[in-house]
Order: structure tokens, then sequence, then C-alpha cells
């Protein structure tokens, strides 16, 4: 039971808070929302004591399972854990329809984590897709965010087709949706099951060819931004690969395939967020970019070691996007190009440079050892995929270092030109910023050799050997990224003419985000014309059976009548006939009744002699 109540209490907190906007009041409902989140997270540190399975029968051969995994354990206490300075963020101006929202995205991802077969992961994959569609959808009142909120969902939707596939193949093999019947799959129905599954994945990670939704998005609120890529949507794809990768590294391409869209995303990524000009489409890009690091991984065979680079990526995203917040609230603006503002918000430029040296790898700092880890692993393979994964490593200091600069570097004058003075940070704002940045500085206690020891064994992890010179190229590669960086946010500093040509293309994720926008569109007008085709046509039919029912009905009501009328007339008559033919027989004389028995026994003897004929 125990188990059941770390999504059920998010998920059932989400309703109250909804129904009591208007009786709590703002302060309220953050103290509801805040306090509810740390129940699921207590909760969630019982479960883990606990240990075990559940299961409820949904029907004699359906049953809804969770389990408290190795992976579970870090994402169940992660999720709530990034989840509460956000809402308290959140709690400031917003109503309470976006913090029910925020929380159902809580429960419905803890659902997903404990999940512990296919029929209950589903469940959890559409409630966390419908959380995110309608929180990117938050600001509906502005034209362009239902259509972004569509492409958003659209495209996820369609890598979903990949795990209700897999579940089909699973339940074909085996009779069961379990996550042993997965691994216990044979034959073909594995190849499905594992295609289907990566796919569903890939889409939710924002993977290539899938990353161009998360620009859309971005239409999002701050808060929503900062959950859905540090602990929710984004990594629930990476989570799924990574509790299933026993299972799945059974089928040979698993890992090549893995490694190949975690590296290209990596990359790609990388190159697309040094692009950009807009503070949260760069912090988007870098999302998908750090996500394909750990499906590297994954699928270099080290599931852990992408779990604890996810640990360290959900502080120090969720913190990037919440700092990114603060300056469009000074500047009016996400556009790079119009922010430095350092000298406006000292202290928020602080907590985001510690967070921005989190995200460029830069020791001693916990995710510059998670980062350092995922290289390690990639040398497991292939001393290529190694420095190729050095190489996205230095693309990610060189855009953190651009963020940070941009976003709060110090402007060439005293005060930032054209900038009407705003308000500071609110208190709320700056609790929740420090907060997630005291995560990133306790992280780096991963680089003692004993504390990160334990911590694998504990969750029976495993560490690949590291290399001296890998560490050496890697981290040499992070300080020319972040050379490179500051040499490109210097004031009045410009590329060379080929390259700027190139980069508005670049920044769109090579045109990925024209052809994910068509597709969302062009999956928008067959879904109209189809819902168009069924009112017209397949509900002409019932519409057409409707109306002979009635002309059936009418015309019974007046022939019905007669016949109702005169069927119990003629009966009747047909009785009275009966009747008096009947007397006629009984006439009280003996010799007309021998003459009958006679008549009736000759009739009797000539059919007895036909019968004998035939």
């Amino acid at each position: 039971m125990m188990l059941w109540l770390v999504p059920l209490v998010p998920l059932l907190l989400a309703p109250a808070l909804y129904l009591s906007g208007r009786r709590l009041g703002q302060a309220g409902l953050v103290a509801l929302a805040a306090s509810g989140l740390l129940v699921t997270l207590a909760m969630a540190g019982l479960a883990e004591a606990a240990g075990g399975a559940s299961r409820y029968a949904w029907s004699e051969t359906l049953t809804l399972g969770l389990a408290m995994s190795p992976a579970g354990r870090v994402a169940a206490l992660l999720v709530p854990l990034i989840a509460l300075p956000v809402v308290i963020y959140a709690g400031a101006g917003s109503g309470a329809r976006l913090l029910a929202l925020l929380v159902a995205f809580v429960g419905a991802m803890q659902l997903l984590i404990l999940a512990d077969d296919l029929l209950t992961l589903l469940i959890a994959w559409e409630l966390i897709g419908a959380c995110s569609w309608a929180l990117i959808s938050h600001r509906w009142e502005k034209p362009h965010v239902p259509r972004d909120a569509a492409t958003a969902f659209l495209v996820t939707r369609f890598g979903d087709l990949g795990l209700y596939i897999a579940a089909g193949a699973v339940f074909a093999g085996s009779g069961g949706f379990g996550y042993d019947d997965l691994a216990q799959l044979q034959g073909g129905l594995k190849h499905v099951a594992v295609a289907g599954l990566l796919l569903a994945a890939a889409a939710k990670s924002a993977q290539v060819p899938f990353s161009a939704w998360l620009f859309a998005a971005m239409s999002g609120p701050v808060p929503v931004s900062a959950l859905l890529h540090a602990a929710t949507l984004v990594s629930a794809g990476l989570y799924l690969i990574a509790r299933l990768e026993p299972a799945l590294s059974d089928v040979a391409w698993f890992a090549p395939v893995t490694v190949v869209i975690g590296l290209a995303t990596a990359l790609a990524g990388g190159i697309v967020a040094t692009c950009q000009d807009h503070a949260k489409k760069l912090l988007a890009a870098s999302t998908s970019a750090q996500y394909g690091l750990m499906w590297v991984a994954v699928g270099a065979g080290f599931p852990g070691v992408a779990l604890l680079y996810f640990v360290a990526h959900a502080f120090m995203k969720a913190g990037l996007f919440l700092s990114a917040g603060e300056a469009e609230r000074q500047a009016g603006t996400f556009d790079l190009t119009h922010m430095r503002l350092g000298r406006r918000l000292p202290g928020v430029a602080v907590m985001a440079l510690i967070l921005s040296l989190a995200l460029a790898g830069v020791a001693p700092l916990g995710a510059a050892w998670a980062k350092e880890q995922v290289v390690a692993a990639a040398y497991h393979q292939a001393v290529v995929l190694a420095l190729l994964v050095s190489l996205a490593g230095g693309l990610s200091a060189l855009y953190a270092t651009r963020f940070q600069r941009l976003a709060f570097g110090r402007p060439p004058h005293s005060l930032t030109p054209g900038l009407p003075e705003a308000p500071g940070p609110s208190v709320p704002a700056t609790l929740s910023l420090g907060a997630l940045v005291v995560g990133t500085l306790i992280l780096s206690v991963l680089w003692w050799p004993e504390l990160h020891r334990s911590i694998v064994e504990s969750l029976t992890f495993s560490l690949p050997p590291g290399h001296l010179w890998l560490l050496i190229v890697s981290l040499l590669l992070v300080a020319a990224g972040i050379a490179i960086g500051i040499w490109m946010t210097r004031p009045g500093q410009t590329l060379p003419a080929q390259l700027e040509a190139k980069r508005p293309m670049a920044a769109q994720w090579f045109g990925l985000s024209a052809a994910t926008a068509a597709l969302a569109g062009w999956t928008s007008v067959l879904g109209h014309r189809l819902a168009r085709f069924d009112d017209e046509v397949v509900d002409a039919g019932l519409r057409a059976t409707a109306r002979a029912g009635e002309w059936l009905a009418r015309l019974g009501a007046g022939r019905g009548e007669w016949l109702g009328e005169s069927l119990p007339g003629s009966l009747t008559r047909l009785s009275e006939w009966g009747g008096r033919w009947a007397r006629q027989a009984q006439s009280g004389q003996t010799h007309h009744y021998y003459t009958g028995i006679a008549v009736g026994c000759g009739v009797i003897l000539v059919l007895l002699w036909i019968g004998a004929l035939l």
C-alpha cells in the first residue's frame, strides 16, 4: 500500500488544490502544494525503506503493479525534491490551476517511475502527456500558445504509438504485460517490443529527430519548463530505457542504436544551443544534448551512470530555467542579446554562474564527475566514441558560458540601455533558486571515491574504469569551450560571415523545427478532415437508421392500431365458427359415432398401405 501512496498523494491533491483556489488564497495554495510534495517525498523514502512490490488486480487476467527498483530509488526521491522549489517559485502570481497541474505532473511521473508492467506504464505515460499539454498551453489566450502545445503533444504522441506496439508485442508473446514478461520474450516479437520502446523513449526525451518539439514547449511558463526539462516529461524516456536496459540489451542492435541516437543528439544539440539567442530555447537545446549523453551511457551498458548524471542535471537545469525567468522579468524578453543583467541581478547572477559551471562540466562540481563517468562509459565501447562524447562536453561548456555571459554578464556601460527599472527577485524566487544551487554544490561530494563507491554499491549500479589521460582531454575540451564562449560573447564580437549566415538554420535544429511544425499541422488537418468524414459519412448511416426507426414508428402508430383491433376480432370469430362445427359432431346418435370410427380406421389403413408401398 505504501508504494501506491507515492503517486496517489499528489494525484489526489491536485484536484483539491484546484477546487480550493478561492478559499485558501495564494499563500495557502503554495503551502498546501508544498506540504503535499513533502509528504510525497516522505512516502517515497518510506517506500524505499520497505522495498518490495505491490499488485492491484484490475480483472482476472490484468493486474497493475508497482515495484521499487534501484533506478526507482533514485528517481522517486528526485522528482518531488526538484518539484518542491519549482512549485514555490510558481506560487508567486500563479493561480490554482497551474499549481494543481504541476502537482499532478509529479504524481503521474511517480507512477511511471514505480510502474512494474507496461499496462501501468501506459497509464502513467498518458497522464504525463496530458499534464504536459495542459501546462504548456497554460497561457492559452496568446494565439501561438495552443498551437505550440499541440505541436509538442502531437510529436510525443507519435512516439507514444511505439509504447502501444511494444505492449501489444509483449502481450502477444507472453500473455502478460510485466517487465519480466518483456525480459523473457524471444524472437521477432522481442525486436518489435524493443523498437517500440526505443521510439517512445526517443520522442519523450527529445532525441533526434524529435528534438525540435522542445522549442514549441517553451511557450509554457518558466516553472513548467523547469519541471518538464529537469525531472518529469523529458526524463521519462531516459528513465524508461535505463530501467529496462537489462531486458532491452538482449537485442543486439539496441546498444549501438541507442549510442548513435544519443551521440547525434548531444552533438547537434550542442551546436543548436550555441547558435540560439533565446534563453529558454538555448536551455531547451542543451536539455536534448545532455539527455543525449545519458543515452550514450545507457547504450554503453552503464544505466547507473546515466541516472547519476540525470540527478546532477535535474538540479542545474531547473535552476537555470528559474534564473532565465528572473532575467526575463527584468529585461522583458528572453532575447539574450538584450540582457547582460549582472549589475541588475547580482545575486541571481552568482547563483546562475554556479549552475552554468555545472552545466559546463567544471570540476569539482558533481555534474562534472557524472559527465566524466559518461566519457569513461563511452571509452568502454570505443576510443573514438569517448573523444566524441568529450567534444560534446566541450560544446556544453561553450553554450553554458555563452548563456551566462549574455544573460548575466556585465554590460559595457553602467546600465543596460533601454531597460526600465524592475523589482528584483522575490523571496520565494530567491529561496527556490538557492535551494537548487545548494543541491548542485552538495553533489560535489561525488568526487570523493569512498562516497560515490558506497552510493553505487547501495544502488547495485556499476561504474566504468577511469583513465587519467581521458579525464585530462575532457577537461581541456571544457576549458577550450569556455574560452571560445568568452570570445564569442565579447561586446561587438561577430562571427565570420559564412558562419553567421548559417546560424539561423542551425539555431532551429537544422530545419527540424519547421519539419516538426509541418508534421503537427498536417496531423491537425488530417484530424479535422477525419472528424468531418466521421460527421458527414459515418454519422450519416446512424442518422439514416434513426430516420428509418422514426418512419417505422409513425407507420406503426397508424397500422398498429388497426392490426391490434382486427386481430383479436378475427380470432374471436374463428373460435365461434370452430365451436359451432364441433357442436354439430356431438349429435347423441350412436350410429354417427360408429361411422366416424369406421372412417377414421379406414384413413389409417390407407395411410399404412401407402407407407408400405413407399
